[in-house]
């Protein structure tokens, strides 16, 4: 017998409980809805008190979307402090990876890792007044004293960078400008961009909310169908 509906409602609070979105598939929605939001969490596990974006939860929705025909587009929405580096990169890498039309919103944050994951998609939007936090890898407060951990930080950094070059229109010699800055953030290096200032710099597509990043992505779905 099938789930009455009191039980799919039970069952779809749980999903949002435990991973921030709902399975949308329970609502025969063609677009896959993900989240990212708080801190991402990678191999290490994140304060109870910290709201988190766990990445082995993302991977499994990612790739059930892809492999589910009924799925022809994904939307993923971020509100990002940042995290653990490694899993954002390959969260970023496994959404830029998938064939079906993909559509980013930057809703209040889309800080350090979280610049890749807003660039992975087809296409990126930004509300006017959300951020982006652009700057160098960091460590913990823990001082680097070997060269084969300051060697590592400098490939994983770029990584990054090639990364966010292959995936939007920003210009390298301007990325690295705005990485290295120290005229915006007090005591540290980096750059600040809000809403439009993104999308002048060529890091993001368009300024918009989510209506129109919903008709972005319904326009790729349709056009992919062509």
């Amino acid at each position: 017998m099938g789930k009455d509906a009191g039980q799919e409602n039970k069952d779809i609070i749980e999903k949002v409980k435990e991973l921030g979105t709902p399975n949308t598939s329970t609502f025969q929605n063609n677009i896959q809805f993900i989240s990212i939001i708080g801190e991402i969490e990678g191999h290490n596990i994140s304060p109870s008190d910290k709201k988190t974006t766990k990445y082995e939860h993302i991977i499994p929705m990612l790739i059930a979307a892809t492999q589910d025909s009924k799925i022809e587009g994904i939307f993923v929405i971020l509100n990002t402090i940042g995290g653990d580096v490694e899993a954002g990169l390959a969260l970023a890498e496994m959404i830029n990876s998938i064939e079906k039309p993909k559509i980013s919103l930057v809703l209040g944050g889309g800080h350090s890792i979280g610049v890749p994951l807003a660039t992975a998609s087809d296409y990126s939007f930004i509300v006017p007044s959300a951020a982006m936090t652009i700057h160098p890898i960091r460590t913990t407060g823990l001082v680097i004293g070997v060269p084969q951990t300051f060697r590592y930080f400098e490939k994983m950094q770029k990584r990054i960078i090639n990364f966010i070059l292959r995936t939007s229109k920003i210009e390298k010699d301007v990325l690295i400008d705005l990485m290295y800055s120290t005229d915006e953030i007090a005591n540290d290096v980096g750059t600040i961009l809000i809403g439009k200032e993104a999308v002048d710099v060529g890091l993001i597509d368009e300024v918009g909310g989510f209506n129109q990043a919903l008709k972005k992505l319904n326009s790729l779905i349709e056009a992919k169908k062509q």
